[in-house]
């Protein structure tokens, strides 16, 4: 439990880091999609701008399943983008779209204009240690758990640049984006740390409030 303790402190210091990172990047001007390319495959593109014009790959949009917004349960739709030729494609986020009483039944899907030029923010998505498969489901749009990029690439059969972008506005398309470019504060994960600490010297005392008892008999 006190390993616990201070591996939450270690994630609250590096969320505080990662805040002060996107905070930085939300001053800074939107990059080319040509600048985007040339970074360190590494590199950490949440909340960074971005302004491009690309080719919409119509009929492949993908619904990332088990999305929460105001309460509703529902899907992120995302739709591949083709930015140059012989380059990754970028996906981008149209926004939360709600999920039908049935599990059968997909949303209704409106078509975009053939061209778009955007201006947006970037985000990745953490990787889920319970699940990280893709598991897609047949058909389109297609139905899917978790943004692998590796299957993902599989799956179009083309590489992806490893993060979503977020536009500011999107002419025609009337969904709500939340951003949560951190699911979870660095004030969790200290709350996080103080409760297993409690934990730890809880048990402590039990033990020697057990001792004490034992000596005395």
């Amino acid at each position: 439990m006190v390993k616990l303790g201070f591996w939450q402190l270690q994630r609250a210091e590096e969320k505080q880091l990662l805040a002060q990172e996107i905070a930085a990047k939300a001053d800074a001007g939107p990059s080319s999609f040509s600048a985007l390319l040339r970074q360190d495959p590494g590199s950490r593109l949440t909340g960074q701008k971005l302004q491009l014009s690309a080719n919409v790959l119509s009929g492949k949009q993908l619904l990332l399943d088990n999305q929460v917004y105001q309460g509703r349960v529902g899907y992120l739709l995302l739709q591949p983008l083709q930015v140059e030729p012989e380059q990754p494609w970028l996906l981008l986020e149209l926004g939360f779209i709600p999920a039908a009483e049935k599990r059968s039944e997909l949303p209704e899907i409106l078509p975009l204009p053939p061209r778009l030029t955007l201006e947006g923010r970037l985000w990745q998505k953490g990787s889920n240690p319970l699940s990280q498969e893709l598991l897609a489901e047949a058909g389109w749009p297609k139905r899917i758990q978790n943004l692998n990029w590796p299957q993902l690439e599989h799956l179009l059969g083309h590489k992806l640049i490893p993060a979503v972008l977020q536009p500011e506005q999107l002419e025609g398309v009337d969904l709500p984006r939340p951003w949560q470019p951190l699911p979870m504060s660095a004030e969790k994960h200290l709350g996080y740390a103080l409760q297993w600490f409690s934990m730890a010297a809880a048990l402590l005392l039990l033990l020697v409030w057990w001792r004490w008892k034992l000596n005395r008999h």
